[in-house]
C-alpha cells in the first residue's frame, strides 16, 4: 500500500519553508508545494532533495518480544544496509525466553548498549510486550544523554512505554515510527514491499529534513449539511505531542512513567482491540482527567479487530462520536500512524503546532512554530 490509507490520505511531509508563517494547513497546501524546501508527494515519490550525506549508523535491538520470523529480520537488515546505511545488531536481539527477547536483564542491557552505541538512530526490531515490566530498571539519564549526543529511539506499539516513561523521567524526545521486522522486513515474494512515505519520512529523519506530517481525514462525521464537524482551528507550537499504543499508554496511568502534560496533543493507536474495550481505555483516561487537559486528541489508526452480531451497530466510530461529545478539546481521525504499512514519523515528546483546515491536517514541528 503506497500513499495513501482507507481511513485517511497522506498529504506530505514537509520542511518549513522560509518567510512569513502561515496558519500550517495553508503552508502545506499541495499548491503551495513548491514553496517549501522539502516535500514528499502523497504517492511517495521524494522531492529530489540530496540524501546522500544522511547518517548512517543504525543500532538494532529487542527491548520487547522475541523475534520469531528470523527471516523477516535478516530481510529488514539486508534492506536497510542496501539503502547504504551502516547497520549494527544487538548481540541479544535475537535472544529469546518464554515470550520476551532474553530475561530483563538481557533486555535492560540491550537498551543501555543500544544508548552506548553512539548511533544516529536505534531502532527496535519489533514490539509485542515486554518493557512495562523492565521500567523502573531503564537508566533514564544515560538514555536522554544519548538523545543529547544525537541518538534517535524509534518503535511503536509495545515501545510506546519505554518513549513515555523517557519523557515522563528526563522529559527527552523519541521518534514513534517504525520496527525492524514489520516495516523493513516485509516479504516481496508475497506481494510485500517497504512503504515508500514511511520510508521517506524514515529518511528525513536520519537526514534532519522532516519537520511536519500532513493527512487528510475522512469524511466520516460531517453533518448532513455536509459541512465538517470540527471548524478549522490552530494550536501554536508549544503544545507537547505524546502518546502512541493507547493500551500501553493506559497501563502506565497512575504510574512514576506516566507524563503529566497538560495542554497537549495526544495521538492514539492500537491492534487487535474490539471497539469496546477501546472506549473503556479512553473512559479510564477521560475520567482520570487527562483528556480534557489536551488541546487535541489525534486518532491513528485501529486494525485487526473484529465486530459481532452482538454489537448491533456499535462500532470504533461510535466511541470516536462518544468521545466528541465528552470532550470540548477537536478529536480527529485519520492520522496515519499505527500497525499500518503506511506510516509517518512523530517526535515524541516535541513542541508541535496543529492545524486543521477542512479535512486537511497538519503536525507541525518546525524550528520556530
Amino acid at each position: 500500500m503506497r500513499g495513501t490509507h482507507p481511513h485517511g490520505q497522506v498529504l506530505a511531509t514537509t520542511r518549513k519553508p522560509a518567510g512569513k508563517k502561515q496558519p500550517a494547513a495553508a503552508q502545506h497546501d499541495h499548491a503551495h508545494a513548491e514553496a517549501h524546501d522539502h516535500v514528499h508527494a502523497a504517492d511517495g515519490s521524494c522531492c529530489g532533495h540530496d540524501h546522500s550525506h544522511r547518517p548512517r549508523h543504525i543500532y538494532i535491538y529487542s527491548p520487547s518480544g522475541a523475534v520469531r520470523d528470523k527471516a523477516a529480520f535478516k530481510r529488514g537488515v539486508n534492506r536497510l544496509q542496501a539503502l547504504g546505511y551502516d547497520v549494527e545488531v544487538d548481540a541479544d536481539a535475537l535472544s529469546s525466553q518464554q515470550r520476551f527477547a532474553g530475561d530483563d536483564a538481557t533486555r535492560l542491557a540491550a537498551i543501555h548498549r543500544a544508548a552506548a552505541s553512539g548511533a544516529d538512530v536505534a531502532l527496535i526490531s519489533r514490539g509485542g510486550y515486554g518493557l512495562t515490566r523492565i521500567l523502573p530498571g531503564i537508566q533514564y539519564k544515560a538514555v536522554a544523554k544519548a538523545i543529547a549526543k544525537g541518538t534517535q529511539f524509534v518503535g511503536l506499539s509495545d515501545f510506546t512505554a519505554f518513549q513515555l516513561a523517557l519523557l515522563a523521567q528526563t522529559g527527552a524526545t523519541t521518534w514513534a515510527g517504525p520496527a525492524l521486522n514489520a516495516d523493513f522486513g516485509v516479504d516481496a515474494k508475497d506481494g510485500g514491499e517497504v512503504d515508500d512515505i514511511m520510508l521517506d519520512c524514515f529518511e528525513d529523519l536520519l537526514c534532519g529534513q522532516g519537520e511536519g506530517a500532513g493527512w487528510q481525514m475522512p469524511r466520516i462525521g460531517e453533518l448532513p449539511s455536509g459541512k465538517p464537524q470540527l471548524k478549522d482551528f490552530y494550536v501554536p507550537g508549544g503544545a507537547t505531542l505524546w502518546g502512541g499504543n493507547l493500551a500501553v499508554l493506559a497501563s502506565l496511568l497512575g504510574t512514576p512513567y506516566f507524563p503529566q502534560i497538560e495542554g497537549g496533543i495526544l495521538f492514539l493507536e492500537d491492534v487487535g482491540e474490539h471497539p469496546y474495550r477501546i472506549e473503556r481505555m479512553l473512559t479510564q483516561l477521560l475520567l482520570a482527567g487527562v483528556l480534557a487537559k489536551q488541546k487535541a486528541i489525534v486518532f491513528g489508526q485501529f486494525t485487526e479487530f473484529k465486530l459481532s452480531s452482538h454489537d448491533k451497530g456499535f462500532k470504533l466510530q461510535t466511541v470516536i462520536d462518544w468521545l466528541r461529545m465528552q470532550l470540548k478539546c477537536p478529536v480527529l481521525q485519520g492520522l496515519p500512524f499505527g500497525h499500518v504499512p503506511t506510516k509517518v514519523l512523530l517526535p515524541v515528546g516535541a513542541r508541535v503546532s496543529l492545524s486543521v483546515e477542512g479535512r486537511d491536517a497538519l503536525i507541525y514541528w518546525g524550528h520556530g512554530n
